[in-house]
């Protein structure tokens, strides 16, 4: 197919391609604890039926875990294969009543649709099909769609059930549409991912809660102790003061500080943490959040001494850290800087590892050209992701030789795991166009290596 053509075949199927997604938005597929899975049972049976109508020999797979779908369909002679990779599944909504419209109800409101999954991971997975479709029976590559069932809440069956398929799945290139673009207009290939650790840390001061006025002024709550532990994890200017963390600058991208607080949401007078480009301190340095705290509601907190206080943290790695030694790191530090001799106790939760790709290569020029083309002339350019993916490293190592292209639809305006997450409808429609161009594009560069 022209380039011509393809783009004539992908407007085509645009249509149909978003009143899929939007069923796929109506399908609440929660894989975390305590939600109903048969709605992410759901949600894969209805990913299947999608690759199914691409003429894909299709099966629904598990390994302790949350089902995913696999999809296949052969290359022609000398043709390379793509692994296209998404998930069905979806964060949590959180409170409703910050979401201006039903979450899983697909809602278009100037030029975006909004609904949970409509940006996270959905819409890669109808940029997938859409692709798909573009070309039906003429697919110019052999084609594994890895559609995982539990990404959002961690992954834990994954590397299971890559070693368990990984013949059918081995490929010559890995898109995974898993992240986003620059901006709005700008696209972009993710280059590197912050790794994660995620852990609580309890103190405890006393061995039950005692009057605040017979006890205060002498014997610390367990509230107090919590924090001014939790006050040692920054220096003054907010960059993170846990000694053994690895850290680096270099990121070759400005992100214009006006900007960049638009898009946070960050209130007036608020000032930022740390120190260094904003892109270092997003991309190439740690960063450390607390997510929750364990305490008394202070609607129904009695004037007593909490004997025990409970916090989450979450530590984002910069690339070139490792999740083992960064935990020992933090453990380390909250130990040594427990306050007036309170017990501290670390407990793990997850980790994942951070990643640094080499983008380059004729599949990268094969992937830029597509962009370049989908978004009318306009360069990509190489971008680095705050968040993390931890399985791209499982990827990279499982598949040494393919090329992964780590690509997306969310924008800067997407909002994914927060209320009111969208998706900007004229940047999915570049999304579907460079995808399928980028396909065809792949299967010149192998039959031009060949």
């Amino acid at each position: 197919m022209s380039e011509s053509e393809v783009r004539a075949a992908v407007e085509r199927e645009l249509p149909g391609v978003r009143a899929d997604l939007e069923r796929l938005v109506r399908i609440p597929g929660i894989a975390f604890d305590g939600f109903d899975h048969s709605h992410v049972e759901r949600s894969a049976e209805a990913v299947a039926e999608l690759l199914r109508g691409c003429d894909l020999d299709v099966k629904i797979v598990r390994r302790g875990g949350q089902p995913a779908v696999i999809g296949k369909k052969v290359a022609p002679p000398g043709a390379p294969t793509v692994l296209l990779y998404a998930h069905h599944d979806v964060q949590p909504v959180g409170d409703r009543s910050l979401w201006e419209s039903d979450p899983f109800e697909p809602v278009e409101r100037d030029g975006r649709l909004y609904g949970r999954g409509a940006a996270d991971d959905k819409a890669g997975i109808m940029a997938h099909v859409a692709a798909l479709r573009a070309f039906g029976d003429r697919l110019p590559v052999g084609v594994v769609l890895f559609i995982e069932g539990e990404e959002e809440f961690g992954s834990d069956s994954l590397e299971q059930l890559l070693e368990e398929h990984r013949e059918e799945i081995a490929s010559d290139v890995i898109v995974i549409a898993d992240s986003g673009n620059w901006d709005i207009g700008v696209p972009a290939l993710t280059t590197s991912l912050r790794g994660i650790v995620n852990c609580f840390v309890e103190v405890r001061t006393l061995d039950h809660a005692v009057h605040s006025g017979m006890f205060g002024g002498a014997v610390p709550d367990a509230l107090t102790t919590l924090a001014k532990l939790l006050a040692t994890l920054h220096d003054d200017a907010g960059n993170v003061a846990v000694e053994g963390l690895v850290g680096r600058e270099g990121a070759s991208v400005d992100y214009p500080e006006d900007r960049f607080r638009a898009e946070a949401g960050l209130g007036t007078g608020v000032e930022f943490i740390g120190t260094g480009r904003i892109t270092d301190r997003l991309w190439t340095k740690p960063a450390l959040a607390v997510l929750g705290i364990d305490a008394p509601a202070t609607g129904e907190a009695p004037n007593a001494l909490v004997p025990a206080a409970k916090a989450k943290l979450s530590v984002r790695l910069a690339p070139g850290d490792d999740p083992k030694k960064a935990y020992a790191a933090l453990t380390a530090h909250l130990e040594q800087h427990a306050p007036w001799g309170a017990q501290v106790a670390v407990t793990f939760e997850h980790d994942g590892d951070p990643c640094v790709i080499d983008a380059t290569g004729p599949m990268f020029d094969a992937a830029r050209s597509a962009f370049r083309t989908a978004w009318d002339g306009t360069d990509p350019i190489d971008m680095g992701v705050g968040g993390s993916i931890p399985f791209i490293a499982t990827f990279q190592e499982m598949f040494p030789r393919a090329a992964i292209l780590v690509t997306g639809v969310e924008d800067p305006y997407s909002r994914a795991h927060g209320p009111n997450e969208s998706l900007h409808l004229g940047e999915f429609a570049r999304v579907c166009l460079a995808e399928a161009l980028l396909l065809a594009k792949v299967a010149a560069a192998g039959a031009n290596r060949s």
